[in-house]
């Protein structure tokens, strides 16, 4: 009976001290399980390195099914000593922001080479010159060098002392005149004639006098447009019956004419340049501004008809004239015949910029016999730095590109398609390996990768399934990061890692 009693109080006790032993576990939680989690997570990580069984399709590529395999894939468990932990500071210490901390994105990687080019103008487009059509006295110069006009702004107003066009503006005015007299005779005698008081010959005469008149005073109107003058300057004099003294030199339209003002000597059909077709995709284009240059003349001063009066410039579409080496000129027609586009390099103060996107215009049909080179262009779209505009209402821009700025062109030799392509700062060099910094939850893990191919700018990682489409890995920063983890294992710090030499 001792016995049983005795058992029945040790297992009321061991049930006390059970009960008290959970309590203490629940209370000091926080502190114990983060430690002993990740003992299991190690554990199970080796034991399952162990026991894989070998993946018959290692250092296959991985496409989107690949990555439908790996939206699963577990995460969570790290090595201590191969990831970083970053707070809040760091990441903006290392400039690890939203921008650099991006999924892994299938694309496309263009194979390079570099070319020297040079920012050009186009011929035909970029300079335009104001001529003045007739011969005058300079009476006001509206127009300021450097100043930005659009189609239609008055540069320039010229007093007329042509006299063959004075000579002929007077017969203008004498012949409507005439044929005005013609006119009103021939009204009257419709109303003799028809009461029998003159006969219809004397009519009819005046009807011949009045044709011939009209025939004049058509010839005399194209001798005006011959002169320069326009259809509606002609429509002027014949409706206020003065002379024209002052003419108006405005902003012209580079590419949109009236074809009503302009003699067709030629009955042949004809086809507008291509760039029309341009403008009608690029309505702005009409409306772009020009950059006035060149401006020599001054108020008071006499000018001959057809002598420039200044020089216009439109700098919103330029060229790259890129200068090859003969042994690149296959490369050069190559990436012409695909299409492929084409990046340009910009140098600057404050770095590097690649403007990507540029499409191939033309390629030469000749070599340089002095440099051996040969030139090709691309299109380069201009952009507006600066646009102000002075208390006299005069508007002045700052354009991004200048003609004669030099900068480098990369032109395609191949395409390889569907690539993991990373910055050239996303990964670091240490010894044979190359290192990616992959982010999980709040570490960065360092993953050895494969490079396939690397440039100055960027670098192509085998898709062998050790980094994934839709996985993030740090854009920048690989060599900063990869010193914080050997001092952080306490490894003397290599101040040429992840440098090439």
């Amino acid at each position: 009976m001792r016995w049983i009693v005795a058992r029945l109080n040790t297992k009321k006790t061991l049930g006390m001290a059970s009960v008290l032993v959970v309590i203490a576990l629940g209370a000091t939680y926080s502190l114990w399980w983060p430690t002993f989690s990740s003992f299991i997570d190690r554990t199970l990580q080796q034991r399952r390195a162990v026991n894989a069984p070998v993946d018959e399709h290692a250092g296959h590529d991985h496409g989107a099914e690949g990555h439908e395999d790996h939206a699963g894939h577990d995460h969570a468990a790290h090595d201590e000593s191969t990831a970083l932990e970053l707070n809040a500071q760091a990441l903006k210490n290392l400039g690890l922001s939203s921008d650099y901390l991006k999924p892994i994105e299938l694309s496309d990687y263009k194979r390079t080479i570099t070319i020297p080019a040079i920012v050009a103008a186009k011929p035909g487009r970029t300079q335009i010159r104001v001529s003045s059509p007739l011969s005058g006295v300079v009476t006001h110069v509206h127009a300021v060098t450097g100043e930005a006009v659009t189609a239609g702004t008055l540069l320039f107003e010229v007093r007329l002392t042509y006299e063959d066009l004075v000579d002929t503006q007077t017969q203008f005015l004498k012949t409507l005149s005439e044929l005005d007299v013609e006119r009103r005779e021939i009204a009257r005698l419709e109303e003799v004639t028809q009461s029998g008081a003159i006969s219809a010959k004397t009519l009819l005469e005046r009807k011949y006098s009045r044709d011939k008149t009209e025939s004049s005073l058509a010839a005399t109107r194209e001798a005006l447009k011959l002169h320069g003058l326009s259809a509606a300057q002609i429509a002027t004099i014949e409706t206020e019956r003065k002379l024209l003294r002052d003419l108006a030199i405005v902003t012209p339209d580079i590419d949109s004419h009236d074809k009503t003002e302009e003699m067709r000597l030629s009955r042949l059909p004809f086809r507008p340049v291509s760039f029309q077709t341009e403008q009608a995709r690029r309505p702005d284009l009409t409306s772009r501004p020009l950059i006035i240059e060149d401006l020599k003349i001054q108020k008071g001063q006499g000018v001959m008809s057809g002598e420039m009066l200044c020089s216009l410039s439109d700098f919103s579409q330029l060229y790259i004239e890129g200068q090859a080496f003969e042994q690149d000129a296959p490369t050069v027609t190559r990436a012409a015949q695909n299409g492929w586009m084409i990046d340009a390099i910009v140098q600057s103060t404050s770095g590097q910029e690649v403007v990507q996107g540029l499409k191939l215009a033309f390629v030469g049909n000749s070599v340089d016999p002095a440099t051996r080179t040969l030139s090709f262009f691309v299109e380069l779209p201009n952009q507006i730095l600066r646009d102000d505009t002075n208390a006299d209402g005069q508007r002045f821009l700052t354009w991004k590109f200048r003609v004669g700025q030099r900068l480098q062109l990369q032109v395609p030799v191949d395409v390889w398609k569907d690539q993991i392509v990373l910055p050239v700062d996303a990964v670091v060099k240490d010894g044979a390996d190359w290192y990616a910094f992959q982010q999980n939850g709040d570490h960065f893990d360092r993953i050895a990768v494969h490079v396939k191919h690397r440039d100055q700018s960027s670098v192509v990682i085998d898709n062998d399934g050790v980094l994934f489409p839709g996985d993030v890995v740090a854009l920048r920063a690989a060599h900063q990061l990869q010193m914080a983890l050997k001092n952080k294992s306490g490894g003397g710090v290599d101040p040429h890692a992840g440098h090439n030499h």
